[in-house]
């Protein structure tokens, strides 16, 4: 299936049912009352995350999403039959946009949430509401009021914990592919991959973590060139990024100006992304003999001065897997209990002192 990310589709709420005009008729009851129900609410429209799904690509052709309205009422007090609402199905990761003002909604990030994006009008009040000591036969009722109608912008943003970086021909999906089940498009030629992938990484029962790849991103990919760029928004959930290094490119170009043409992008893309938790992988070791490869890397680290956290690595060997791993999810499992303890909140202790009595 067509990896899809992006979609527009209109939504229109029901019409609320028109209330009643009508008045009792029955034998030997000759002042009847008024008895007009009210009308029914039309339906509402939601979209419900699904976990199943991991593409926009359903509303490729179905754009349009119409509930239906509410029934009138009737006599004898009869209120009209509400519409049912109707669920639209989207990938978690989803985020929603009004077209028209650029309001964000909302976003849906859990499966079985639900995000009510038009709502259903309400229905008319019938000739009984309108009853009183000096209109005692009351010949008004209301309609229904309209539901509401919008242009939706859907933007999907894929969930992951790790997001993987680099240039083409990084070794991002052979990674991918040694690390997790993910069986990503691997070649020796740009842009193998097209789409994001995402794979699960699990090193024993209770601990995994989810992980992306992108396509590569080159130079000038700011301006449009390339296919990354377009992508980069999907590691904006992520908490943390790997950035890939070939430490031997084909094209014999240099590690470090790599980096810092990367590096580039990433702030003209999104400052707030560029000064996300980076972690440096030196690719491709298995291509060089032991002691070169390591004089390299310790080259480009230095050439970088990297503070951080890096690793030297195959996936093809599966040559220093587990550290990076092991490391990963320790990682953000201490991001996670952060995380919680910022949610719960500290107690200092203090106790509000009760009050004086004068």
């Amino acid at each position: 299936m067509k990896f899809v990310d992006e979609a527009r589709i209109n939504v229109v709420a029901g019409k609320g049912g028109p209330g009643v005009v009508s008045f009792r008729r029955e034998k030997y009851i000759p002042k009847g009352g008024p008895d007009g129900g009210d009308g029914g609410a039309g339906g509402s429209v939601w979209l419900v995350a699904d976990s199943g799904l991991n593409t926009l690509a359903d509303f490729r052709h179905a754009r349009h999403f119409k509930a239906r309205n509410g029934e009138p009422g009737a006599g004898r007090e009869r209120y009209g039959k509400s519409a049912e609402d109707i669920e639209i199905k989207v990938p978690l990761g989803t985020v929603v946009t009004v077209t028209e003002t650029g309001e964000r909604i909302g976003e849906l990030t859990e499966h079985g949430q639900r995000l009510l994006v038009a709502r259903g009008g309400q229905g008319g009040r019938g000739n009984v509401h309108f009853k009183s000591s000096v209109n005692r036969t009351p010949r008004q009722c209301t309609p229904g009021t309209p539901g509401e109608e919008r242009e939706l912008f859907l933007e999907l943003r894929v969930l992951a914990d790790v997001g993987l970086l680099g240039f083409p021909n990084a070794g991002k999906s052979t990674l991918i592919s040694a690390v997790s089940a993910a069986r990503p498009k691997v070649a020796d030629y740009p842009f193998t991959t097209l789409h994001p992938n995402l794979g699960v990484v699990s090193l024993e029962p209770g601990r995994s973590f989810v992980i992306a790849d992108i396509p590569g991103i080159i130079e000038g990919a700011a301006e449009g060139a390339g296919l990354g760029i377009r992508f980069l928004k999907h590691l904006k959930r992520t908490r943390l990024l790997l950035h890939l290094v070939d430490i031997a490119p084909i094209d014999q170009s240099d590690p470090v100006a790599q980096v810092r043409a990367l590096e580039d992008e990433l702030r003209r893309f999104d400052a707030e992304l560029a000064e996300r938790e980076r972690w440096l992988v030196l690719t491709k070791i298995d291509q060089l003999d032991p002691e070169e490869a390591e004089a390299r890397c310790r080259d480009i680290v230095q050439g970088l001065d990297w503070q951080g956290p890096w690793f030297a690595i195959s996936a093809v060997a599966r040559q220093g897997l587990e550290p990076l791993v092991g490391q990963i999810m320790v990682h953000l499992e201490a991001v996670a209990r952060d995380r919680s303890q910022d949610d719960v909140g500290t107690d200092d202790g203090d106790e509000a002192e009760p009050p004086t009595e004068d």
